[in-house]
């Protein structure tokens, strides 16, 4: 399949119009059979609402139709669908920071591009975002997949919701909603595009979830497998070390270091009972090379701490940034 020349920009004749209420952002990888009807099912919730939208599809290095259908469906559809395609597979992390990073909306909608996310719940999403939520993530309480992808996603939603304190079902569901300040500047790569509520909640925004409809695949294939959990548990503890350690890298690494350096302390001095109370020997005892390893480690640890609070101090100067909600002020 010949790509375009330049794929940044796809469409010359893209319509600048004032900016739309609601960005649709849909994250295709070979979905060539479903993004008509996908944009149909859009269109028929969207148009006859009080909400203005755009409908951005990005096309992440599909190798079947997709750019061709979406070609089509932009010619169809001008003023409301616009299309990026990347020159290769990145990811949905990838994909989804090109459609925030494009969506002009006051409101962003994420759905993937498969017709398993319900358009028709694009109202409620709405409505719980009307009560003051900055984010609202869809839960599928009834999932329609089959059962060796619903048990590994419930041991990792269990473990996410342990890790972060975020109170959510299904951190893995793509129907979300978001005010468009929420994503504007978030950094999204790997795995990351789960943890956006993570992200956000760190950031204080106020993050909430609804059920939502699932419904089974119509065409094609999934495009995860289990390495996805493995990849994704990874990026959890990153999730976990920006949002609660960024500032205060020696809270991380200093405790870790210092309760290593106190099981080697504690296991040091049990052997320096047992020799100069029992007289036995230590020397040769496999405990003595476990304690001093521990106190060697809880050393390294906490001074790498000490060295990330020193770069974190010089490259931020006396003066962090921390995320404002809102302003009152007297001044233009």
């Amino acid at each position: 399949m010949a790509s375009p020349s330049t794929t940044e920009i796809p469409f010359a004749k893209e319509v600048v119009a004032s900016a739309p209420a609601i960005s649709v952002v849909a994250p295709a990888y070979n979905e060539a059979e479903s993004l008509r009807k996908l944009y149909d099912k859009i269109a028929a919730v969207l148009e006859p609402s009080q909400w203005t939208f755009e409908v951005l599809f990005v096309d992440d290095g599909s190798t079947d139709d997709t750019w061709e259908q979406l070609r089509s469906l932009q010619a169809d559809h001008p003023t409301t669908v616009r299309a990026y395609q990347l020159r290769r597979n990145l990811g949905k992390a990838a994909a989804l920071s090109i459609g925030f990073g494009e969506a002009r909306g006051e409101f962003i909608i994420t759905m993937d591009a498969d017709l398993q996310d319900e358009p028709a719940e694009i109202p409620n999403l709405m409505a719980k975002l009307n009560e003051g939520y900055d984010l609202v993530s869809g839960w599928k309480r009834e999932r329609n997949d089959p059962l060796e992808k619903r048990i590994p996603s419930r041991l990792f939603n269990a473990v996410t919701r342990k890790i972060s304190g975020l109170e959510l079902h299904d951190f893995n569901c793509g129907l979300k909603a978001y005010r468009a300040e929420v994503v504007r500047e978030l950094p999204l790569y790997g795995e990351l595009h789960r943890y956006i509520p993570i992200l956000a909640h760190a950031d204080g925004y106020r993050v909430t979830e609804i059920p939502v409809q699932h419904h089974a695949r119509e065409f094609g294939i999934s495009k995860y497998g289990l390495g996805r959990y493995y990849k994704g548990f990874l990026d959890l503890l990153t999730v976990a070390a920006i949002t609660r350690f960024v500032q205060r890298p020696g809270h991380l690494f200093g405790g870790v270091g210092l309760a290593m350096g106190g099981i080697g302390f504690l296991t040091l001095a049990y052997l320096t009972g047992v020799k100069l109370f029992f007289g036995e020997g230590i020397g040769q005892r496999p405990l003595l090379l476990f304690g001093v390893l521990l106190m060697i480690l809880g050393v390294q640890l906490i001074s790498v701490g000490l060295v990330g609070e020193l770069i974190i101090r010089k490259l931020g100067g006396h003066r962090e940034s921390y995320p404002i909600r809102e302003v009152l002020s007297s001044d233009a």
